[in-house]
């Protein structure tokens, strides 16, 4: 990037090792840690607001000097204080007031000009500003503060907005002349983006908004890119192995898709050609299947299967429970393939037969949860790895398994729809295919909504549907009472639901604390309509086909998650009868408001994951630790759709055209990568 920009905060002048700890917890450690804080908003001071045109309502910027201090004791709260002060300029003056901050008044001298940015509200029959931004300006610090387009930052302890944005300022004089740009000349000419130093200069301290603008595409771009590079480097990567090419067209296949008790969807078979291209090509796939709870794509999966053992290899199911694994196995074990089952509670005696059948290639279909990870387990001849529900597994977990074949093909399928502009984000070394419809037939679960003083009708709901022979889910966010949430646990509610609204008919408990056996148990028992009403946390997010079960009441659904919630509703809603997901909610705030309003508007999961998004942001969609969307700083792949396609076009021709980032225009390109994701190293080594 440049000299001594690894240099630590510490060595600028006015810092020293304490105040470099306060810069450090806000992440600022080196020059370069400084140079990308960017500011969370700009305040225009090329012209203020003037006192006499302030209107109730407004947030605005006024310059304005002390006329006058005064702290008084509030009359309604004991040992609560109330600091005023008056501020005025040419055209009137205006009260500010700040609430148990006393200390403030040795700012506030008389005279003192002061830059103020807040809302303007109301007290009786006067104008005032309640607990404003403030700067104390001097002639000194008129140039960077007033008369220009100026930054504010989210600060370090202890740190005004003025030392910063001085601290900045001199770090951008001083360093940027000596600042490599790492982004090669011809992507940024042809995209007509500002060089580097210029970009943040302007993200600083723009010359005007339209600049800012730019400043800010090229800046976003850079972390598209750069979050991007590896993606590209890894797929060319895998592309370089040589692969199985699998024979896709044979009787096992052909004989599984006719013995299907159901018409396959327009999307089924779209995606299913999609895989029988790559499953035929000598490249190993690697490609994610995206598809709405109860899409099919677990027969699309096995379908895929299907072309890897007519052709002599063996497939692998890894799943994330083993009431799953037992409901894929039973299902297949019927078909005619030989099928083995792999899970933790299988004996000791059945898992040895299971392991050597798996070694000497007599099992063609293994079916198993993370057992299938272990290293006794041994493959013949893996051809096709499927994942399923691939964030219940770790990145390292799923890397274990197609490591136990020459190469195989993988298919790796989550029913978490994500909108494919941040598929291709995060998941830019695999191809991508989706599922967007659901099978002919099903009717789209109905979604009610009752306030908590409504609950007896929801109730009511469900009891006709007991009447009728179907099956109920009741689902709660806590397995014990908690008090500070004002939450009744499913344990209390099972107890009064029992012996109350539901009496006379079979109710279950499950939930997280139950040994897997016992669930496993209990969801058989379900199946099997031993059970008419099953009361559950979240474990259910996660199950097995119930057709029968046609309602599920969701009790304090502002609690869960949007995808959360639309998971659980996929839970119902499987047979032929129309069914019924109710929300029992008080919700109070903005964000619970608006995800019970998508369940009530949206069944599509995919424009669910959109309003997911929208209400949480990428971070906390995905997890932060996870996936690393803490690299975008400045960039947003909601809002730069763009930007990132634009990225993403550029970093293929780059890595198709120098895979080792070895000419010389690409070193520095190289170097940044590196600094950011030392993990990738490997990807550009020759050979």
């Amino acid at each position: 990037m440049g000299n001594n920009l690894s240099e630590s905060i510490q060595f600028l002048k006015g810092i020293g090792p304490k105040k470099a700890k306060a810069f450090a917890k806000a992440g600022i450690s080196t020059i370069e840690d400084l140079l990308y804080y960017f500011p969370h908003r700009y305040e225009d001071r090329t012209s203020f607001s003037t006192i006499s045109k302030l209107q109730e309502g407004l947030t605005i910027t006024i310059k304005a000097q002390v006329l006058a201090v005064g702290e008084r004791r509030s009359w309604r709260r004991r040992g609560f204080s109330i600091l005023e002060v008056a501020v005025g300029d040419a055209t009137g003056k205006i009260f500010c007031v700040w609430f148990n901050q006393g200390y403030l008044k040795e700012y506030f001298r008389p005279g003192t000009t002061l830059i103020l940015y807040g809302k303007v509200d109301r007290y009786g029959s006067r104008l005032q500003m309640s607990a404003p931004e403030f700067e104390i300006v001097t002639p000194i610090d008129e140039a960077l503060d007033v008369g220009r387009i100026v930054p504010v930052y989210s600060l370090p302890e202890s740190i005004t907005q003025r030392h910063f944005r001085h601290l900045v300022k001199s770090s951008l004089d001083e360093y940027l002349p000596k600042l490599n740009d790492f982004l090669p000349y011809d992507i940024r000419s042809k995209n007509n983006f500002y060089n580097l130093a210029k970009a943040l200069l302007n993200i600083h301290f723009p010359e005007s908004f339209d600049i800012q603008k730019q400043a800010y595409e090229r800046l976003a771009f850079d972390e598209f890119f750069v979050f991007q590079l590896p993606l590209a480097l890894r797929k060319l990567k895998k592309k370089e192995k040589k692969g199985i090419a699998h024979c896709v067209v044979g009787e096992v296949a052909r004989d599984y898709i006719s013995s299907l008790p159901f018409k396959l969807t327009s999307s089924q078979e779209k995606v299913i050609k999609e895989i029988r291209l790559d499953m035929a090509s000598p490249q190993a796939m690697q490609r994610l299947l995206q598809g709405d709870v109860g899409s099919g794509k677990t027969v699309v999966a096995n379908i895929a299967a299907m072309m890897a053992i007519q052709g002599g290899y063996q497939a692998a199911f890894m799943v994330p429970t083993e009431i799953l694994a037992l409901q894929h196995f039973e299902k297949l074990n019927s078909m005619g393939v030989r099928t083995a089952l792999l899970t933790s509670s299988v004996s000791k005696k059945e898992k040895d037969k299971v392991l050597q059948e798996i070694k000497e290639g007599k099992a063609n279909f293994v079916i198993g949860t993370h057992a299938l990870l272990e290293r006794g387990v041994k493959f013949k001849n893996l051809g096709l790895v499927v994942i399923d529900e691939q964030h219940k597994f770790g990145v390292g977990q799923r890397a274990l398994l197609p490591k136990k074949g020459p190469n195989p093909d993988v298919l790796i399928m989550t029913a978490t729809p994500i909108p494919r502009t941040l598929a291709i984000t995060l998941y830019g070394d695999l191809d991508i295919s989706v599922i967007n419809e659901l099978p002919a037939g099903r009717l789209p679960v109905k979604t009610i909504y009752f306030s908590m003083d409504k609950s007896g009708d929801a109730y009511e709901v469900a009891r006709e549907e007991l009447k009728k022979g179907r099956q109920v889910f009741i689902i709660y966010p806590v397995i014990e009472e908690s008090y500070a949430l004002d939450i009744a646990g499913a344990k209390k509610m099972y107890a009064q639901l029992k012996s109350g609204e539901f009496k006379g008919f079979n109710l279950g408990l499950i939930h997280g604390r139950l040994k897997q056996e016992e669930q496993d148990d209990l969801m058989h028992k379900f199946k099997n309509k031993d059970i008419d009403l099953l009361v559950s946390t979240t474990v259910l997010e996660v199950g097995i086909d119930i057709s029968n079960a046609t309602c599920m009441i969701v009790e304090h659904a502002q609690r869960f998650g949007l995808s959360q919630l639309h998971q659980l509703r996929g839970r119902i809603g499987r047979g032929g009868a129309q069914s019924y997901c109710v929300l029992i909610s008080d919700a109070k705030t903005a964000e619970a408001e608006a995800r019970i309003g998508a369940m009530l508007k949206y069944s599509d999961g995919f424009r669910i994951a959109e309003e997911d998004l929208k209400i949480r942001g990428p971070g906390e969609f995905f997890g932060r630790r996870q996936h690393g969307l803490t690299e975008l700083k400045i960039a947003n792949p909601l809002t730069q759709m763009h930007l990132l396609k634009l990225a993403r076009e550029d970093v293929i021709k780059l890595v198709n055209a120098d895979p080792r980032l070895e000419e010389k225009q690409h070193l520095l390109l190289k170097e940044k990568m590196l600094q950011r994701f030392p993990e990738y190293e490997k990807l550009i080594m020759v050979g």
